[in-house]
């Protein structure tokens, strides 16, 4: 039972209105002991607990990421996008809530049912558009009259931007989002029954010193089957799931096919920068080891083994004795 937590103004207040008899002690446990009506909006259904909702948070915030490095490559400027809320409402009062002309992609995300909206604020669908044509990334809000072209480019653009959904989703589902529609005009896109609850994902943008928002509307019908992947108890069970027979295989198969570079050193010496340049053919450099003594073999820079030279058929070869003493982490 959950219970509020008075301020200390608040205990002083009551406390007052007891000593100075404003209020009874009976009249306050007389209003405790009252049933506490809570108002509940049935066209308003809450199908997705908070910690869902963080869940989906957390997804869009590194999609968010994405879409700010990839629109940073693709125009050339200034692009900040991060997320501004995660709700979940009934579909009619999304529509209600943005432009009533708008830029409207509309992508299918199989394996999953139904489809998903990235609506576009105009302002910055031109930025984007007028950086992509050459332009200072001015934005004229002119949807209603889009041409082919302005379509097309518009569209493309967006469509290359789902593969950076696809990358977010991938911790909870694989989706291979398409773009299935284009549309300006929200009233012609009716995809579930107004009442039906989605979740409304809001990204606030900037390109260059054009703002507004990119919204990310996502039906119940899409979520459904994600449910109980969106829960907090799955991610840490996720976080700490052990690799299969097949996955240790293949990980052993790479690493034994990994190269290292295996190096014998025959021994040291110090000689000063004059002896080093007057060096020539037929000299002899004294070298600090004895010929009797065993060579240490380097594997990727780290001493591993003792080892005597010698040769197999003409060529020269190494033959390991016994493993180095010296310690795992003596570097050259």
């Amino acid at each position: 039972m959950s219970q509020d937590i008075l301020s200390q103004n608040e205990i002083d207040a009551l406390l007052s209105a007891i000593s100075t008899g404003e209020m009874s002690a009976d009249e306050l446990k007389k209003e405790e002991n009252e049933k506490k009506v809570k108002v509940y909006d049935f066209k308003r259904a809450l199908r997705f607990s908070k910690d869902q909702i963080r869940s989906l948070t957390r997804i869009h915030e590194n999609f968010a990421r994405m879409l700010t490095t990839y629109f940073s490559a693709q125009l050339r400027t200034y692009v900040n996008i991060t997320v501004a809320s995660a709700d979940q409402i009934p579909y009619e009062e999304f529509i209600r809530s943005i432009p009533k002309m708008t830029i409207l992609n509309v992508f299918e995300v199989p394996p999953l049912d139904g489809r998903i909206i990235m609506e576009v604020n105009p302002n910055i669908a031109y930025a984007m558009m007028d950086r992509v044509l050459g332009g200072k990334g001015n934005s004229v809000n002119k949807v209603e009259s889009l041409t082919e072209i302005e379509t097309k480019l518009m569209s493309a653009m967006f469509e290359r931007a789902a593969e950076n959904l696809q990358e977010a989703w991938q911790s909870i589902v694989s989706i291979d989002p398409v773009l299935s529609e284009f549309e300006v005009n929200p009233q012609f896109l009716q995809m579930v029954s107004p009442n039906e609850t989605v979740v409304v994902i809001s990204l606030n943008t900037t390109i260059g010193e054009t703002s507004g928002m990119i919204n990310i509307c996502i039906p119940h019908v899409v979520l459904e089957p994600l449910i109980p992947k969106l829960s907090a108890h799955h991610w840490m069970q996720t976080a700490k799931k052990e690799r299969s027979q097949a996955e240790v295989h293949e990980l052993e198969k790479s690493i034994k096919r990994a190269q290292l570079p295996i190096v014998a050193e025959l021994g040291r010496s110090v000689m000063t920068i004059e002896d080093f340049l007057s060096l020539e053919e037929g000299d002899c450099i004294s070298l600090e080891r004895s010929i009797k003594e065993s060579l240490v073999i380097h594997v990727d820079r780290v001493p591993k083994y003792f080892a005597q030279p010698g040769q197999v058929g003409k060529k020269m070869a190494i033959q390991i004795l016994d493993p180095y003493r010296g310690g795992d982490d003596d570097d050259e």
